[in-house]
Order: structure tokens, then sequence, then C-alpha cells
């Protein structure tokens, strides 16, 4: 089947002019955050140039046989308290509240199918409702689904959504915490013949590590979201992950954890690029770091001499300004969407992909929840 490429919209100018999309096919129009930074990218390391501009709206790239993404993560049953302001602590507050599906692990699969990739997804339930829910809605997105039985209860997260979308997030691993690296490894056959294996820190780091480690042996790419900032990790994972893809906060941890440099999370929005671009090669000096920033949009670090696609080694991505209606699920949006971009996005500069998963996040926090919020682009529908 032939690849649909990313529809981003390109001007034929080819000075670095950033323009202003205009209104997607989604649920509501995006432009440029106010105070984002400027962006000029050109198309591959080799020698033919191009520019990449925003995309002025998106459609998904349609799947081919197999899977392209392997996602290895998490599957919560998500408890959400909708309120006007974050409890501070001994505070009590009125609001309202749902349940719905979540887990970083099944929010970015949901992500990547919704966006176009044909999507396995690898994880542990308990024998529960929770994991009834996750194998119908996994079903309904045609989410290749495989799971380790625990006899713990399937993983949870309590929720706090403030009235401008905040939030606050507090894990139960129960399964998650379960799933083991021989049951990752008896998915070698999947994992192998994907593109683009995509990991979190919801589970335990020796499965995640097993993933990666048998996605690089076979030239598969990685990328692995540190996620949540107080989770575990090693030197040895980070070695095996191709692009990083840090929040402020998770960036912060890891810096202070694995080099003994310190930023704090408050200040790396707004942080002189060098220093962050410093602060990333020391992080992954072999990789890709696109640290999240949400409304400041994102910032991307690489290698000096693996550049993938862009001019430059490191650069801002504007977000978009949208109705914010709760920011829950934009992180993990933006990974499932990076992943889906990155398989089947043929031989688009980096930034594109970045501006895709940009694109693609602001549109997810225009509706309440995590794996729910995700949009579902033309042509995604599982067959």
């Amino acid at each position: 089947m032939r690849l649909r490429q990313l529809q981003l919209d390109r001007h034929p100018d080819r000075r670095h002019r950033r323009d202003r999309p205009g209104t997607p096919p989604g649920p509501g129009a995006l432009r440029p955050a106010r105070g984002a930074g400027r962006l000029d990218r050109d198309h591959d390391d080799r020698h033919h140039r191009r520019r990449a501009d925003q995309p002025r709206g998106l459609s998904a790239v349609a799947s081919c046989n197999g899977p392209r993404v392997v996602v290895v993560g998490s599957f919560n049953v998500d408890h959400v308290w909708q309120c006007d302001a974050l409890p501070r602590p001994g505070e009590t507050r009125i609001g309202q509240y749902r349940t719905g599906p979540g887990g970083k692990g099944f929010n970015q699969a949901t992500a990547c199918a919704r966006s176009g990739a044909a999507t396995v997804f690898v994880c542990a339930l308990g024998e529960d409702e929770g994991a009834n829910l996750a194998r119908s809605l996994a079903a309904a997105d045609g989410i290749d689904l495989r799971t380790e039985p625990s006899e713990e209860p399937t993983g949870t997260a309590g929720i706090y959504v403030d009235r401008e979308g905040r939030n606050s997030i507090v894990i139960g691993a129960g399964a998650n915490g379960a799933l083991t690296p021989d049951f990752v490894a008896r998915q070698g056959e999947a994992i192998v013949g994907s593109r683009i294996v995509l990991a979190q820190l919801e589970s335990p780091v020796d499965s995640v590590l097993e993933a990666m480690r048998l996605a690089r042996s076979a030239g598969v790419r990685t990328v692995l979201n540190p996620a949540p900032a107080n989770a575990e990790s090693s030197r040895e994972l980070l070695a095996v992950a191709d692009i990083l893809t840090p929040n402020e906060s998770e960036f912060a941890a890891l810096l202070a954890r694995h080099s003994g440099e310190r930023i704090d999370a408050a200040e790396v929005a707004a942080a002189d690029e060098a220093r962050l671009h410093r602060l990333c090669r020391v992080l992954l000096p072999r990789g890709t770091v696109v640290i999240t920033l949400g409304a400041a949009g994102a910032f991307v670090s690489h290698r000096e001499d693996k550049c993938r696609g862009d001019e430059l080694p490191y650069y801002r991505v504007p977000a978009y300004e949208v109705a914010v209606v709760d920011t829950t699920g934009a992180g993990d949006a933006f990974n499932g969407a990076l992943a889906t971009s990155l398989a089947l996005g043929g031989e688009r500069v980096f930034a594109d992909h970045v501006r895709f998963a940009s694109h693609y996040a602001a549109l997810s926090t225009e509706h309440e929840g995590a794996a729910e919020a995700m949009p579902r682009l033309p042509s995604s529908r599982p067959a």
C-alpha cells in the first residue's frame, strides 16, 4: 500500500520564514503560541535542502501491513477529579469525578493507532474489569494487544485537573509492575519487524531495556519517554535510546540523577538555547533529545554530526494555541504522534515530525481525558 505523506503545507519561499497555520480539519484552529521560539530548518544531512514549514492541517499516514510501531508500557484505569484549583497540602476541594482509560503506554499506543500507525501494545494486566476495558478499547482502535497476565490489579491513576487544564497525577503500578523481560522477549518478532519502538517508565526498567535492546540489535529506532519524573532509570537504558523525550521536570530529574548537572525545572522553558543544548549533549551524547515545554513548545537537540535532516543541531519548535480543556494526555499524544510520523513519514526532516507531534498534542487538549482524548485523524480508522 502506498504511504500517504503527512500533509504539511509548503511555501515556495526558501527563506526561513514562519507562516501562521490556518484551520486544520480537526477540532479547532491552531496558531503559534505567543513567545514561542523561532525555527529555521532544512531537509537532510546530505546535499539537497528544503525548508519545513508548520502544518496547516493534519491527516493520518496510512499504515501498511505489519506493525510499524511497538509500544511497551502501562495501562491504567484513570480516576479523575475536575476542580477549580489543584488541592494544596491539607486542603479538601469540591469537584466533579469521572473515570476512563489511561496509562502512559496505552495513551501513546492509542495516539499511534489514531494517527495512522499499525500498532502493537505490550503490557501487563490483572484479571479484572480494568483488563476487560483495555481489551475492548484496544480492539476498537485496531491495536494488537499483547498482555502478560498478573495477579496484581490492573494499574490505576489518580488525576486532579484545574479549570485551566493543568493537572497533577499519582499512579499505582499494580499489574504494570509485573511486566517481565521474558514476556517482552517473546514479542521479539513484532519488535524487530517494526520501525519504531516507543517506551516509558511506568513499567519495570529491565523490561523496557529488553525491548529497546532487541530493537537496537535489529536496527529499529527507539524512542524513550522518561516519565514519570521520579521513575527509576539507568545510564544503560539511556544509552539504547535514539530519541529521548522528557518534559521540563523529567529533564531536570535525569540531569541531576545521571550527570550531576543542575537546572530548575521551572527554568528550562526560558533557558538559553546554547545552555540547553549543552545539557542535552551531557545527558544523551549520541542521540536526539526533544524537551516538551507545554505552551512554550519544544526544544530539539541533536548530536552535531547526526541532525536527522535538520540543518542546525538545536532549535525550538513553537506550540499551538487552542481552547485548552485538559492537558492530561498531551505529552502522550506528542510521543505517539512523533512515533507514527517517524515510522511512516518518509524522508522528512526531523522538524517536520516534531511539528506534526506538536499539532496533534495541541488537538488532544481540546477534550477531556487521556486515551479517549486522542484525535482520530482522517484515514486512521482501523480496517
